[in-house]
């Protein structure tokens, strides 16, 4: 096979360059050539000059209008894995490409190889490993209680000879592992390298498209935790997720970032055994931590990941600081938003906390970015600081949820329904929640048993919880 001509193209202004410079000529920016493969110009030489093949052209594409074309829902397919269809959005949709990526050691492969050992069960899957041999993979099958699949295993790195796989087996489902260890001949440079990574990626996609084939790709992350590679791979792939979790738990998070066909922001929740990952039903109970007797410091939160309500226990520490900069530490949670916290709490409910220490650790590993996070935060500070514990009167338990603004109001959160049908049925008696969540009298969103307090402001929503 003849090797193609390599340009080399600006990632921020797509200027081309026919060999390397550390600076684009067009635009001035700084080390982002990126080798590329140069298109042919003898392809789309004609007898005819530049109007005629832009005819032509414009001849070979059809348009339709929006109203006329047939729209359908897309058909799924079982990963046999609970926990990764929910993440996916309801299962795999056949033509589509999904990226995974996480930590080395995180489970990836694992998750991937469980997956498709059910697959391979009732439909034709290919697992082609680009980091082990074939005997490696045998090995963690056996470990996993996989050894009598009879799923094929292809140990190749050159995307030519495993697109020739592809073609010849047709298989329902197959698993890259991992992208950055594929090449082209057809480029110069080395395996993980941007030019072929993209290349690489997106023939894969073609083909996918192509022959209705799911094609998942793992791939490695960089230590700022983001995927490693050119930033396009996250917009070819149709569904983009990442493993999250600690070296030292056993517990694993997988969520959606992207995904064409189904919700973002899914959580996968999973349990690291001897036998692999285990989609672990009532994620809740992980998340909150067992204690004898109420302590300070410590409020339960009623968060929503995707179409999922999570109860999670947030720790607080607030103690002297010994230092002229008192720290601001948060495990789970945004720092920034801390910081603003504590300035609205000293404004608008007149908590003083310049002279202290103040850390705050969301149990269980979990990642929470939303601004409902913000009331649950603020009532375990309180609490620390106060040596108080919340809801000590409150047999069954108190949960909140809620957003706080510059001005100290408390701000309603999304799906406030859902979330107070997950409190009731994990027990708990009483929920702090903004008035706009409150369940209208006589509607069937009020769960049974549930004392539900609405607040408004900062000063009354701390008054209600520590006043009892």
């Amino acid at each position: 096979m003849a090797r193609a001509r390599v340009e080399y193209v600006c990632t921020e202004c797509g200027g081309v360059a026919p060999k390397w410079q550390g600076r684009c000529s067009a635009c001035g920016a700084w080390n982002t050539l990126a080798e590329s493969v140069a298109s042919d110009p003898r392809s789309s030489a004609g007898a005819g000059g530049q109007g005629d093949r832009r005819h032509a052209l414009v001849e070979a594409s059809e348009l339709q209008a929006l109203n006329a074309i047939a729209a359908e829902e897309t058909p799924r397919f079982t990963s046999g894995i609970e926990e990764f269809d929910r993440v996916l959005g309801g299962g795999l949709v056949p033509g589509a490409v999904v990226l995974i990526g996480g930590d080395p050691g995180i489970g990836k492969s694992t998750l991937l190889l469980q997956s498709l050992a059910s697959i391979a069960a009732d439909s034709a899957a290919l697992y082609v490993t680009g980091e082990e041999s074939t005997a490696q993979v045998a090995l963690r099958a056996r470990r996993l209680g996989l050894g009598e699949s009879a799923m094929p295993v292809l140990a190749e790195t050159q995307l030519e000879r495993i697109a020739a796989v592809l073609s010849q087996h047709k298989p329902r489902v197959a698993v890259i592992d991992s992208i950055q260890t594929l090449f082209t001949d057809a480029l110069p440079s080395a395996p993980g390298s941007v030019a072929q990574v993209r290349e690489c990626a997106a023939q894969l996609t073609r083909i996918a498209k192509r022959d209705n084939l799911t094609i998942i790709l793992v791939g490695h992350v960089t230590k700022e935790g983001q995927l490693a590679g050119p930033r396009v791979l996250e917009h070819m792939v149709d569904c983009v997720l990442y493993f999250e979790g600690e070296a030292h738990s056993a517990f694993r998070l997988v969520r959606a970032f992207k995904n064409r066909f189904g919700a973002v922001n899914e959580l996968g929740v999973f349990a690291m055994t001897d036998r692999g990952l285990r989609g672990v039903t009532n994620p809740s109970a992980m998340f909150l931590a067992q204690h004898d007797r109420r302590v300070p410091g410590s409020c339960v939160l009623v968060t929503q990941e995707g179409s999922r309500p999570l109860l999670v226990e947030i720790q607080a520490l607030v103690d002297s600081a010994h230092a002229p900069n008192p720290r601001r530490l948060s495990v789970g949670l945004e720092a920034n938003r801390l910081a603003m916290l504590l300035a609205v709490a000293h404004r608008h409910a007149g908590l003083v906390t310049f002279d202290q220490d103040v850390f705050v650790n969301a149990v269980g590993g979990v990642r929470i970015v939303e601004p409902a996070a913000d009331l649950a935060v603020l009532f375990a500070i309180v609490s620390s600081l106060r040596n108080r514990p919340l809801g000590a009167d409150c047999e069954g338990g108190l949960a909140v949820f809620g957003e706080i603004g510059l001005a100290g109001e408390i701000r309603p959160a999304p799906r406030g329904q859902e979330r107070l049908r997950e409190v009731s049925k994990l027990g708990f008696a009483r929920v702090i929640v903004p008035r706009a969540n409150t369940p209208k009298a006589g509607s069937r969103g009020a769960p049974e048993g549930l004392e539900i307090l609405a607040v408004d402001r900062v000063d009354q929503a701390l008054d209600l919880a520590f006043s009892r």
